[in-house]
């Protein structure tokens, strides 16, 4: 789909939303080759009317060149010519330039701030940046564009599952994951601060975990704005298409991270579609131990550097049976709104403390504490990958991979 076009869909969503009858267009959409039956189901279930109007002007951007002339001869078919107007009025429409004229100080209304302050603010600038928020960065007074921003207005906004395996089978050869106990009251701790449905499970075999992650994908989220899972627990390398790792259950048997992060994806939890869906994952990627750039002649030698240090490797397993062909991997779904952060880097082990817990929680638990209010989840995470590569004789490098389309900002209380 030309830009153009897109631009239109975005332009008109809002009258679309309120006014599009959507009943009838099902058929059509099917007939015409731009939607599957399948996905004319999943626009089906996405709630009520508006919604599912919402989320057909979303997919139709991704449906390529025709879809937009298509959409418009359904529309008139349908007796909605005047939304097919409405569209193509906008399509001629060029695109707002900002003005970079009067410079005048406006007055933002700052959540938590009891008192207004004036900063200078560009007034001639598209209107989107109407709705902006106000956020504080390095003791400036900063403004954002809405329309770049997802949108957590919901109380609570979302829910949160944690799932912290501690002990372990024998038969599995997995050690008891001491200080665990102490990532996860943090972590309940700072999401239910930042206004999540906080669900805590523990010891939880690799069925179980897959049972939670699946009802927790089945639920019904079109009246909450985002959802995050955190896993704590032994990983390991695993062959992968999308996201690397496996994530052990207490039953010594692994779970595809790839897998967990499916569940959640817009074919399978539709009423999660064009909302953001984090991932934390506190486990290791493999079994190698970085000593970093420079090796002290005084080093030790494979033990981990104090007796209270552990990690979470276990080796690698190869696949068994055949890889995936690339057609078969061509024919994923793409994800979106999905990010994914990871205590360590792929292959590489993650430490924990017994008595403090991890590097990655005990440094994210800190940074949200200190920078959720005023900066977005990105930035965070690199504040995060800085301060945790700083520590220890050994070396930890935590990242992530993004798919958010928009700034991530958490709503603080």
């Amino acid at each position: 789909m030309e830009e153009a076009q897109r631009r239109a869909l975005r332009r008109g969503r809002a009258r679309l939303v309120a006014e599009l009858r959507v009943a009838p267009l099902w058929d059509p959409l099917e007939d015409r080759g731009l939607f599957t039956r399948p996905m004319v189901e999943e626009l089906q279930s996405a709630g009520s009317r508006g919604e599912q109007a919402r989320q057909l002007v979303i997919d139709l951007e991704t449906r390529g060149k025709r879809a937009f002339p298509v959409f418009l001869s359904i529309l008139r078919d349908t007796g909605q010519g005047d939304l097919a107007d409405m569209l193509i009025e906008e399509c001629e429409c060029p695109p707002a330039l900002p003005q970079l004229v009067d410079l005048r100080p406006v007055e933002l209304d700052l959540r938590g701030e009891k008192h207004r302050k004036r900063i200078p603010f560009l007034t001639g600038v598209a209107s989107c940046w109407v709705s902006q928020q106000a956020l504080r960065v390095r003791g400036c007074l900063i403004a954002t564009c809405a329309c770049q921003v997802y949108e957590l207005k919901a109380d609570p906004c979302g829910h949160c599952l944690i799932i912290n395996n501690v002990n372990f089978s024998r038969d599995s050869d997995l050690s008891t994951r001491d200080g665990s106990d102490v990532d996860c009251r943090k972590l309940e701790k700072r999401f239910k601060a930042l206004r999540f449905n906080v669900l805590t499970r523990r010891n939880l075999e690799a069925k179980a975990m897959v049972s939670e992650l699946r009802k927790l994908a089945r639920q019904d989220h079109r009246a909450l704005d985002c959802c995050v899972v955190v896993i704590l627990s032994h990983g390991c390398q695993m062959s992968h298409i999308q996201f690397p790792g496996g994530i052990y259950g207490t039953d010594g048997k692994p779970v595809p991270v790839e897998e967990i992060v499916n569940y959640f994806n817009g074919s399978n939890c539709p009423s999660l579609r064009g909302k953001p869906k984090l991932f934390f994952i506190q486990a290791c990627g493999g079994e190698q131990k970085d000593r970093g750039f420079v090796v002290d002649c005084d080093s030790p030698g494979d033990d981990a550097p104090g007796g209270s240090l552990e990690s979470d490797a276990t080796p690698f397993r190869a696949p068994s049976g055949n890889v995936d062909e690339p057609d078969a991997v061509a024919s994923l779904p793409t994800p979106s709104d999905i990010l994914v952060s990871y205590s360590t880097f792929p292959g590489f082990v993650s430490w924990r403390e017994t008595s403090r817990g991890s590097w990655y929680v005990e440094t994210l638990d800190s940074v949200l504490e200190r920078y959720a209010h005023s900066e977005h989840l990105l930035n965070m995470l690199l504040r995060v990958a800085d301060a945790v590569s700083a520590k220890g004789q050994y070396k930890q490098m935590p990242g992530c991979f993004n798919f958010l389309r928009k700034k991530f900002f958490f709503a603080c209380k």
